[in-house]
C-alpha cells in the first residue's frame, strides 16, 4: 500500500465513494472514510492527500492537508452564450433573486445552501434570516430536458461520462451505451472549446438534450463533489485526484479556480 498518498472520503458517503475507494486501492492509494468532518487523527506529515465528498469536507480538511480543491466559477453557466446554455441565465445575489415576480429555476452554484428547483417567484426563496443577501445564486429560465449526461472533464476533454436522467427520472447508463452518445460528445466538444467555457483542468460538466431536440449545458460542478453515476470509476478517480490534490502538484493555470479556505472554520453539518 502506498501510504504516501491518501484519498479521504466524507463521513456521509454516496454511491460513488466506495467505487472510488476500490479504484484507489487498486493503485496502491490508501482510501479512508473520515470519521468526522475533520482530518483524521494520526495523518502522517507529508502525505499527498486528495478528497472526495463535497464542500463541507473540503472546507474542513483542505487547509490542514494541503489540498487545492478546484471548482468552476460560480457564474460559469451565466457566462455561456445562449447557443450553449439554451436559455437565459443570470448570476445575481439572493437579495436580487427575491425580487423575482415570475417562475424561475434558482440554485446556489456550488454549495447546496437551499434546494435547486423551480420557484413560483422570489418570495418563496429563503429569507435574510436564513441566508445572507449577498449569497450568489443562478437564476434561469425554465428548460425541459429529455436526456441528461454527466461528463468528467480532464484537460478540456471528456474523460468519462454517463447518462443520468431520462426526463425527470434517474436512469444511469454508461455514456457510450446511450443511443445519443455521439451527439452528446459532439455538443460537449463545442462547449468545451468555446472561449466562454472557463473551467479548471478537472471538473464535471452536465449537458442535456432539450425537449425540442436541441442541446444545452445544464451546469458545471467540482469533480470532488459530484456523483459518478455509470461513469468508469477508474477514470472518475483520475479527474477527482486532479480536482482535489496537493497544492504543490497543482498547475499555475488552476490557481484561479481554487476554492477559498474558510478563515472562520467550516460550517456545521
Amino acid at each position: 500500500m502506498n501510504t504516501d498518498r491518501l484519498l479521504l472520503l466524507a463521513p456521509r458517503p454516496n454511491d460513488t465513494a466506495p467505487r472510488l475507494g476500490a479504484a484507489a486501492a487498486r493503485r496502491g492509494i490508501r482510501a479512508l472514510t473520515a470519521p468526522d468532518w475533520k482530518a483524521p487523527a494520526g495523518t502522517p506529515d507529508g502525505v499527498r492527500a486528495h478528497l472526495y465528498g463535497g464542500p463541507l469536507l473540503a472546507d474542513s480538511v483542505a487547509g490542514e492537508l494541503g489540498i487545492l480543491a478546484l471548482e468552476p466559477p460560480a457564474d460559469w453557466l451565466a457566462r455561456l452564450p445562449r447557443a450553449l446554455s439554451g436559455r437565459q441565465v443570470e448570476s445575481v445575489t439572493l437579495a436580487e433573486a427575491r425580487r423575482l415576480r415570475r417562475p424561475a429555476f434558482v440554485k446556489p452554484p456550488t454549495d447546496k445552501f437551499f434546494p435547486a428547483r423551480i420557484y413560483p417567484d422570489g418570495s418563496r426563496l429563503p429569507g435574510p434570516d436564513a441566508f445572507d443577501d449577498n449569497l450568489p445564486v443562478l437564476v434561469s429560465d425554465i428548460a425541459g430536458f429529455a436526456r441528461e449526461y454527466r461528463l468528467f472533464v480532464l484537460d478540456g476533454a471528456v474523460h468519462t461520462g454517463s447518462r443520468y436522467a431520462l426526463g425527470p427520472a434517474l436512469d444511469p447508463l454508461p455514456l457510450d451505451e446511450d443511443p445519443y452518445a455521439a451527439e452528446a460528445r459532439a455538443f460537449a466538444g463545442e462547449l468545451l472549446t468555446d472561449p466562454a467555457c472557463r473551467l479548471p483542468s478537472a471538473a464535471v460538466v452536465d449537458v442535456g438534450m432539450l425537449q425540442d431536440g436541441g442541446w444545452a449545458a445544464v451546469e458545471a460542478n467540482p469533480a470532488w463533489a459530484s456523483g459518478g453515476y455509470a461513469c468508469d470509476p477508474e477514470r472518475v478517480l483520475d479527474v477527482v485526484c486532479r480536482a482535489a490534490g496537493p497544492v504543490a502538484e497543482a498547475a499555475a493555470t488552476d490557481a484561479p479556480f481554487a476554492r477559498p479556505i474558510p478563515t472562520g472554520g467550516p460550517a456545521k453539518p
